[in-house]
């Protein structure tokens, strides 16, 4: 029995089990009417308005109850598949490619603009760029994730398409650092923002028992992204120069954005209280404050291997095309971590899955890439394992926010959330560049750092989960 089968077998049954209630209350009204009725007779005025007055109590009752029931049965289920509902991750998939897989190719552009546009700037410096535009693509999410839960995704997937492709046609013009902060770094940062945030939120309107395999699989499109990007890039920057590269990559953005906005929709109206701005009083709500928390450093140090691999890989002495086809290799794990984990989180709870991804990076982290990153077997095998974690991780995460929340809040939390995950992205980029160079060029106190935040973020998921269920569930599936 499929998905759709088991919703409607409940709403069927919960119907059926209400109709003879409600038929019960009329029947036994009426029962009471007649034996009135034989046994005295004719009523007085005071008995007849009594009986006015409790039948009307007994409708007032009964159309409350199925009031209540109609919205439960409403606000509880989905199509959990079927044409329209894949066609919605399609899309979403679509979309993403031109948003998260350019996410997922920063190391590329920061590795190539070090040794040639903006190779007189430290590595710290130039990383601004790029921690501005991660910056606001979770930062933009405070006021584009409730407009998606007032308005819906079309305006906003047709704005973000076209930042995007603005950006990357500017960012081929660019031979100084301000003008690649002002293309890539805030326009790009937006147009990124503006795409993701109501695609992600787009899938939630249409699945919720299998929400986690549905975004999952539509998250992957970032991992795609970053294998065919950087490869792509690699190649065509010494055929037709860093500006015709960039420009055919806008064009494929353009594309793929199209395809979005033909494809994303919402399913549900606007909640009672939608309001396009944010609230930030839920975080009166301790699970989801840790959960918040959790995720801040979770991504703070995400972004620290994908921006920082290609430059690692070239300190360690590896070409520039080995350390370029990194990030593919990278990616390639992320896809399966995207993938597979989304399905596994709808069966043994998207905290847990997301607790084992967080762990898998920190053994990632300190037992392959510090001891073994020198070696090309070693910095291969890392890269997969950090891949495979760190996209479990970007896929799971939102699954997490939306256990906390109404589906039609969902845009809200997971904004709010994200507004806040953004300063992380912001500082981590230019911190880690600022780590290595206080310790002489070498990456080895940034990769133990790398590792400890992934230990405060996997104590703050567990933290959440128990707060949430109880100490003694805390291996509850959740």
């Amino acid at each position: 029995m499929d998905a759709n089968q088991v919703n409607s077998r409940a709403i069927h049954d919960d119907d059926a089990d209400l109709v003879p209630e409600f038929n019960n209350l009329e029947s036994s009204d009426d029962k009471a009417s007649a034996v009135d009725a034989g046994e005295k007779g004719a009523t007085t005025g005071e008995n007849e308005k009594e009986l006015s007055q409790q039948q009307q109590v007994n409708d007032d009752d009964l159309e409350r109850q199925h009031t209540m029931r109609s919205t439960a049965s409403y606000q509880e289920t989905y199509p959990e598949g079927g044409l329209q509902a894949w066609t919605v991750v399609a899309g979403s998939w679509f979309a993403m490619i031109a948003s998260m897989g350019l996410m997922n190719s920063i190391a590329v552009f920061q590795a190539y603009t070090l040794s040639h546009q903006l190779k007189d700037h430290s590595e710290g410096t130039v990383g601004w760029i790029f921690s501005i535009y991660t910056w606001l693509a979770f930062f933009g999410g405070v006021y584009i994730g409730p407009v998606f839960d007032k308005y819906g995704p079309r305006w906003l997937v047709i704005a973000g398409c076209a930042c995007t492709v603005g950006a990357l046609i500017g960012m081929s013009f660019c031979t100084e650092l301000w003008q690649f902060i002002l293309s890539f770094g805030i326009l790009g940062g937006m147009g990124t923002s503006l795409t993701f945030t109501p695609c992600i939120a787009a899938v939630g309107h249409w699945f919720k028992a299998r929400r986690g395999f549905a975004t999952g699989l539509a998250s992957t499109a970032g991992g795609i992204g970053g294998i065919i990007f950087p490869l792509m890039l690699t190649d065509l920057f010494a055929r037709i120069g860093f500006g015709w590269a960039t420009r055919v990559l806008a064009l494929i953005c353009l594309v793929c954005g199209l395809t979005g906005i033909c494809l994303v929709r919402s399913r549900l109206p606007p909640a009672k209280n939608a309001t396009a701005h944010p609230d930030f009083r839920i975080f009166k709500q301790i699970p989801f404050l840790l959960t918040t928390l959790a995720i801040f450093l979770l991504e703070f140090s995400l972004f620290i291997p994908l921006a920082y691999i290609a430059t690692y890989a070239q300190d360690q002495g590896f070409g520039d095309t080995f350390a370029y086809h990194l990030l593919p290799i990278m990616n390639a794990g992320s896809v399966i971590g995207r993938a597979l984990p989304g399905y596994y989180a709808d069966v043994v709870g998207a905290f847990n899955v997301c607790m084992f991804s967080v762990v898998l990076s920190l053994v990632s982290c300190l037992c392959v890439w510090l001891p073994l990153g020198h070696t090309k077997a070693g910095i291969i095998i890392f890269s997969l394992l950090f891949g495979f974690g760190s996209g479990n991780s970007i896929a799971i995460a939102p699954v997490c926010i939306g256990r906390m929340c109404k589906t039609q809040e969902y845009g809200r939390y997971y904004a709010t959330t994200y507004t806040i995950v953004s300063f992380a992205c912001l500082i981590g980029i230019p911190i880690a560049g600022s780590i290595v160079q206080a310790d002489g060029g070498s990456y080895t106190g940034l990769i133990i750092f790398t590792g400890c935040i992934y230990v405060g973020s996997a104590i703050l998921l567990m933290l959440a989960k128990t707060w949430q269920l109880g100490w003694k569930n805390w291996l509850a599936a959740y």
